[in-house]
């Protein structure tokens, strides 16, 4: 009988263990962290809407500046939802990165995102999954001149945009970024 119940017991410990490793999957490959929002919370998201020098408007992107958008992306917290009005879109290669911030602190897991034109001496050709690199972002206290890895790559349309989030609080100006495939028409 013993035998029987410790098996039991070992399987749905074994189960629990497996079904939460998967809650950390977004669903785009990328590993989502719990402790990431949290190094986002109380702080300010707004820029003062600058863009990296050699960023490219887009040419035909499928949001156009000053439209409205649902943002389905969870970055910060209360961004899921959320209605965005678009102030830029932008052709680059948008990465997934972890970064150690230069104000100390633990590691930033998997930040989305990150620009080739914020990536010091990044030039202009995608970097591959596991380059360390310097970042030239300032999205975030301790972001800039932060030592990241790449996480993922992905070429799309970027979008500077403004919103207020579901959860209150004050509107959100030029937050960099969103990419294309996190919006759903409005």
């Amino acid at each position: 009988m013993k035998t029987k119940e410790g098996l039991f017991v070992s399987t749905i410990l074994a189960l629990s263990l497996a079904l939460g490793a998967c809650s950390n999957n977004d669903g785009n490959g990328s590993k989502e962290h719990d402790k990431k929002q949290m190094n986002h919370k109380g702080m300010d998201h707004s820029s003062s809407g600058e863009v990296p020098k050699g960023l490219k408007e887009a040419k035909n992107p499928k949001y156009e500046v000053g439209s409205q958008a649902i943002i389905k992306a969870s970055h910060m917290e209360g961004m899921n939802g959320a209605k965005a009005t678009i102030v830029g879109a932008y052709d680059t290669t948008a990465y997934v990165v972890t970064y150690t911030p230069t104000t100390g602190g633990d590691p930033v897991k998997y930040h989305k995102w990150v620009i080739q034109e914020e990536i010091k001496d990044a030039g202009n050709k995608s970097l591959k999954t596991g380059k360390k690199v310097t970042l030239n972002a300032d999205h975030m206290k301790g972001m800039k001149g932060a030592s990241a890895v790449i996480e993922s790559a992905e070429k799309t349309t970027v979008y500077m945009v403004d919103y207020t989030p579901t959860t209150g609080g004050e509107k959100v100006k030029n937050h960099k970024w969103v990419t294309e495939s996190e919006f759903q028409p409005e």
